[in-house]
């Protein structure tokens, strides 16, 4: 497989695998507007030259927009291989590229927020723990903190306080979002426009910076749902979805 780094150069006419459509599509233009800032903040996009979902996402951790404490580690922020990409090694090659790039910048090793059974929009950890990852730090409900230390005495990363145990004091639906997703440029406020016509209290919370990213109440901070106070889930709502899950919570 032929593999491509996305550039300021080259940003804007390649694709980003996981929203494929055109640069007015908003979805693709809030995920690159958002790549295009991180890119000098040591961001690594590597794709397949093919169109599909094919590539890993990665950042110093000091840049990651997660709470979490991994100063000296690469932190990947999302790794997808699917549809007929999966089977050939592919994701092997990915992995390794950037365990690599970590390596040769001196990087301690390797963070990924994943969970214990695999998640809608978290990497898998069955696979991770093939490959060497340990879980280094736990937030609830489901959140685990994994990594692959390049030497014995690497220091242990950890989430912070503040995503540990996910609570805020808020009533209704609260989401915690970015554009580090592209899904959430669509669907926040069309979820929202919905909660709106319906009477339903809703509240988007848009992380607009890395240090707001940092310091949210929630392990995973593309999205999060709270409800009540209570954090309810990190998989992107549609309208449907959204509707499912009010009857799940009255039910």
């Amino acid at each position: 497989m032929e593999y491509l780094k996305l550039t300021a150069e080259n940003l804007e006419r390649e694709h980003i695998c996981c929203a494929i459509s055109n640069n007015k599509d908003i979805q693709v233009a809030s995920k690159k507007a958002w790549l295009s800032e991180r890119l000098k903040d040591g961001l690594v996009f590597l794709k397949s030259v093919e169109r599909g979902k094919c590539f890993i996402e990665y950042i110093p951790a000091d840049n990651a927009w997660c709470p979490i404490e991994a100063d000296g580690y690469m932190h990947i922020n999302c790794f997808w291989v699917s549809g007929s990409f999966k089977g050939h090694g592919y994701a092997n090659e990915l992995l390794n590229a950037c365990i690599a790039d970590a390596k040769a910048q001196g990087k301690y090793g390797v963070t990924v927020i994943s969970s214990p059974k695999k998640m809608p929009f978290l990497s898998d950890p069955k696979y991770l723990a093939y490959k060497g990852f340990k879980v280094a730090d736990s937030a609830e409900p489901f959140f685990e903190l994994l990594y692959l230390p390049f030497c014995e005495n690497a220091p242990v990363p950890e989430f912070k306080d503040c995503a540990k145990k996910p609570h805020i004091d808020k009533q209704g639906f609260v989401v915690y979002y970015s554009h580090g997703c592209p899904f959430t440029a669509k669907y926040v406020p069309a979820v929202e426009r919905f909660a709106r016509e319906n009477g339903i209290m809703f509240e988007s919370v848009f992380l607009d910076g890395k240090e707001k990213a940092r310091n949210a109440p929630c392990a995973w901070t593309n999205y999060a749902v709270f409800y009540n106070g209570d954090y309810i889930s990190n998989e992107i709502l549609n309208e449907n979805r959204f509707s499912e899950l009010i009857k799940r919570l009255n039910a």
